[in-house]
């Protein structure tokens, strides 16, 4: 009977030990079980991330490309009503590389012998054509972005040929009515003014500068 006790005290470290080791067991593949709920869960919202920032970047890159198309058309409109000798259009170019987009925007103009030049507007046109590019792509990010329909331009048309310039006025003061845009332009040239709504002189007397409002062919 003696020699039995040993054996019992083992059988019962052994039992207490299995006990213990299935309750490790049981707690491990609880733990397990929420891993792996987890795990499904966030693969789940990570599949939805990947969903919506596919969406957001298509949406961003339709922007882009139709902000293209405006900018392209509302350039090749302005540059053929101020240009009219010219036959100039602007044509934009769309490139996706590593699921970027990129937009270029190439002026074109074909010359009276058939030859086509091709080429960024500051690389291969003069100061006129840029000028009132330059001017236009600016109110293409006025319309597009939503902000104030202000456009302020301090002597920004300077560099226009003269021949151009009655015809700048005209485009511009048609194109304020279009997108009911208001334009403040400081000018010189009394060409500018005469395209003008309303027209003011600046005056500077005595170290103190006044506004006369003056009358011009447009009431």
């Amino acid at each position: 009977m003696e020699n039995l006790i040993p054996v019992l005290r083992d059988l019962e470290s052994l039992r207490s030990d299995l006990t213990r080791i299935e309750t490790l067991r049981t707690s491990a593949m609880d733990r397990l079980a929420e891993v792996q709920v987890k795990i499904l869960r966030l693969e789940s919202e990570s599949e939805i991330l990947r969903r919506v920032s596919d969406l957001f970047r298509f949406l961003v890159d339709r922007e882009v490309i139709d902000n293209a198309t405006t900018a392209q058309d509302l350039l090749t409109e302005g540059l053929q009503a101020v240009f009219d000798d010219l036959d100039i259009s602007v044509r934009a170019g769309v490139d996706i590389q590593r699921g970027k987009v990129s937009v270029d925007l190439v002026t074109i103009q074909k010359q009276n012998d058939g030859t086509i030049t091709e080429g960024s507007i500051m690389d291969s046109y003069g100061g006129s054509v840029a000028t009132v590019q330059s001017v236009l792509l600016r109110i293409v990010v006025l319309s597009r972005r939503g902000l104030r329909p202000l456009l302020l331009l301090d002597e920004s048309l300077s560099a226009v040929a003269e021949d151009y310039v009655p015809r700048v006025g005209r485009f511009l003061a048609v194109l304020a009515q279009r997108l009911n845009l208001d334009i403040l332009a400081v000018s010189h040239n009394p060409v500018m003014v005469e395209s003008a709504n309303r027209a003011y002189r600046i005056q500077k007397k005595k170290g103190e500068s006044s506004f006369k409002e003056i009358r011009t062919g447009r009431s």
